[in-house]
Order: C-alpha cells, then sequence, then structure tokens
C-alpha cells in the first residue's frame, strides 16, 4: 500500500510497508535503506522525544534563520525516505493501532531490549497470529539468547567487546574506536540482507519468519583477518596503527603538502612502486622482493618510500601512483569529499527539501541499479509529522477515531 506523495518511487521494493520501530543508528539504518530501495517506512516514535539520535548533538540541524533547532544533524544520516508517526504503544489503544498497522505490512523492524515489545502484545509469536506473512527483524546489542540478552549493547561498547578496539590504534597507545559506528552499521547492513533473504523465502513458502540481528555477532562476524589469525594459529594482530598488520609498504606517508595512503597489497603493486620510484633493484633486494620479507623489514622499507614521497606534493603523487597503477589517494577531510569528482559523479551527495522548504543534504545510497534505481521521497521528518496522514491513508480513521485515540493517550 503505497504512501508516496513525492518523486517516482523506482525502487525495487517498491509496494512494500514496512514498521520501523528502532531508534538511533542500527536500526533506522536499515529502515532508510530498504526506503531508499523503495519500501514505504512508517516510523513508529514516542510522543514528544521520538527517536533518541534526534537529541544527540551538537552540531544541531538550523532553522530559516540558521539558528538551532531541537534536530542533531545525526538524525538525518539514517531516517529519510520514512514517515513519522507518534503511537504510545504502552496505552491499550496505541498498542491496538500498531496491531492494526502490522496486520497490512510486509516486515517490522524494532530494536527494543529483548522481551519488550512482547509485553505489550507486539512480540513475534503475537504478531505472527495477525499478519503469518510478517517479516519481525530485531536489532539488539547481544541478541535475543545468550546471558548477555539482556545488556545495553551500544556501539562502543561492541567494538571493545568483539576484539575490534584491541586491533585498532598504535602499538604504544591506547585501544582505540573507529571513528563511526561500525558495530551499528554492520548490524543495520545485516538487518537489510536478513529482510531480503526472508523475502525470497516468503515468495516460495508464503510465511514470513524471525530475524535476530545482533550488534555483537556483526562486529564478529567482520574480524576476518584477525579472527582467523587467532583462531587458526593463536595470533594476537595487535594495533599497527596506520600499518597494515599483513603487507608492506601499506600505510600513511608525508609528502611535502601533507599526508596520503600508498597501499601495496602485492608483490606485483610493489614491484610498480619501486620503479616508479626510481628503484628497480629494490625488485630483487632480498629484504623487499616479497610482501613477507618487507613486512619483516617494514620499517627500513617505510623509511625508504617515505624519503622520497616528502619530495613532491601529495597531488603530484596521487597522479604519479595512480598512472602506475599503484593504489594511492590522499587523507581527505569531510569538506575535501564533498567537492571530490568522483563523489560528485557518482551523485554521493545529495539534497532534499524539509517540510519548511530548507535543504537537507545527505550522503546517498551506494545502490546503482540500471532497471530500479533508488529514489529520494521523503526528507527525515518531523516527530509524528505523518501521524493523521498515515493512519487515514493505511488505517483508513476519520477525524473522529483520530481524536478518540488522542483523548486515550494514544496518539
Amino acid at each position: 500500500m503505497s504512501m508516496n506523495n513525492g518523486p517516482e518511487n523506482t525502487g525495487p521494493l517498491a509496494g512494500l510497508l514496512v514498521i520501523d520501530m528502532t531508534r538511533v543508528i542500527a536500526g533506522p539504518l536499515s529502515g532508510q535503506i530498504l526506503g531508499d530501495l523503495g519500501a514505504d517506512i512508517i516510523k513508529i516514535e514516542r510522543r514528544g522525544e521520538g527517536d533518541d539520535v534526534r537529541r544527540v548533538g551538537p552540531p544541531w540541524m538550523a532553522d530559516k534563520d540558521g539558528n538551532d533547532t531541537p534536530d542533531s544533524t545525526y538524525f538525518t544520516a539514517a531516517n529519510r525516505n520514512k514517515k513519522s508517526v507518534s503511537v504510545d504503544f504502552a496505552t491499550p489503544e496505541g498498542a491496538e493501532v500498531l496491531r492494526r498497522l502490522v496486520a497490512k505490512a510486509d516486515i517490522l523492524i524494532e530494536n527494543y531490549r529483548p522481551g519488550t515489545l512482547a509485553k505489550y502484545g507486539l512480540g513475534y509469536e503475537a504478531l505472527r497470529e495477525i499478519n503469518p506473512r510478517l517479516i519481525y527483524c530485531s536489532v539488539s546489542g547481544f541478541g535475543q539468547t545468550g546471558p548477555y540478552r539482556n545488556r545495553s549493547g551500544y556501539d562502543y561498547l561492541v567494538q571493545g567487546m568483539s576484539g575490534l578496539m584491541s586491533v585498532t590504534g598504535t602499538p604504544e597507545g591506547e585501544p582505540t574506536r573507529v571513528g563511526i559506528p561500525v558495530s551499528d552499521i554492520f548490524a543495520g547492513l545485516n538487518a537489510v540482507i536478513g529482510v531480503q533473504a526472508a523475502l525470497v523465502s516468503r515468495a516460495t513458502t508464503g510465511k514470513g519468519q524471525a530475524i535476530d540481528i545482533s550488534l555483537f555477532d556483526s562486529q564478529l562476524g567482520v574480524m576476518l583477518n584477525a579472527g582467523a589469525a587467532w583462531l587458526n594459529r593463536q595470533t594476537d594482530l595487535g594495533r599497527t596503527g596506520n600499518d597494515h598488520p599483513s603487507a608492506a609498504p601499506y600505510g600513511v606517508f608525508e609528502a611535502s603538502d601533507g599526508y596520503l595512503i600508498v597501499a601495496t597489497f602485492s608483490d606485483r603493486e610493489y614491484n610498480r612502486l619501486a620503479d616508479v620510484l626510481g628503484h628497480p633493484e629494490w625488485k630483487e633486494d632480498p629484504r623487499y622482493s616479497t610482501n613477507g620479507a618487507r613486512v619483516k623489514n617494514r620499517a627500513q622499507v617505510k623509511a625508504d618510500v617515505g624519503a622520497i614521497i616528502k619530495t613532491k606534493t601529495r597531488a603530484e603523487w596521487v597522479d604519479i601512483l595512480n598512472a602506475a597503477t599503484v593504489s594511492c589517494g590522499p587523507i581527505d577531510t569531510m569538506a575535501d569529499v564533498e567537492h571530490n569528482p568522483q563523489v560528485l559523479a557518482r551523485e554521493m551527495v545529495i539534497s532534499m527539501p524539509d517540510e519548511n522548504g530548507l535543504p537537507v543534504r545527505m550522503m546517498g545510497s551506494p545502490f546503482k541499479f540500471s532497471d530500479t534505481p533508488v529514489s529520494y521521497r521523503h526528507a527525515p521528518p518531523r516527530i509524528g509529522a505523518n501521524t493523521d496522514e498515515v493512519l487515514r491513508a493505511v488505517l483508513g480513521m476519520d477525524d473522529a477515531e483520530l481524536e478518540k485515540l488522542r483523548a486515550a493517550g494514544a496518539l
């Protein structure tokens, strides 16, 4: 049941209805991705407060006069293509409104503490009786089972507990978190993957199912080389800062006017680097001729390469090394990224007008489809901005019913 009243919805998931009962990052990101792909997203928010991440600032969004608004810029990162409905499901009337919405929905995403929604008759077992085709995706810190199931699971905690911070930072410094909430992001992506797989299964069986996604599992699942090194050889890769634990030269180098990354991940690429740096003899030097030897002699390799990199500017080396098919790029700030020609060519910065006609700028979707492109239909909404609109369109409510629900404190 489409609620679209903006630009044409061309996404591959057009026509699917999603109830998004999530807050902060992991759950909202999954809802935004499904919305970019065409699904209609009803974001359920608490009256007056809404999504917690609305208040995670500064910086704050600005009004037409440049003054701070109550919403953080953070909120805009994961909440486009949604319509906000304020429903208090702690009231019987509010819980019933949600059950009526679920009866018409394809997917529900929630990230409450395990067992919370079941107290209000909104757990999977209760809702599958209403809608056997419902795909019910739960995102939590540690999952629906296990001894940690009831713990709060913020991204920072998971980065530490998963081993990620043990391999992030410099050897002489303290363990360091990644600068963006990667555990939240991985969980959000896994939620979308799980939902899409469940949609494929439903197309065959006609039945929905529950999906259990945790931040902890999601981060463990992408520990890759660090996990494999320990599980198979009890080798702790440790913190190597900007150097790669298993490849050299692979890291940050200082040019005459700033920093750049030179990344060689094979002997072939290193040989091309040796040639372009004017030292073809390095290819035969036993200290440098293989990746294993270069890792063993990392400090000397870095010093040799670094001494030459200092002789030219970043821009010169980026041109020279990329022309020689050696992986290289600058270390940019977001101010640089905004104007990067590749970013512009791929339309990875987008702008959408909010309800006041003010621009909301966001990173665009990474999905590029030949036949069913993503669509940007709604800017991130105000709390409850679409309550009446959605309940009229989806449930056929009239003024009297809406007023009755407000009087009961459900809306």
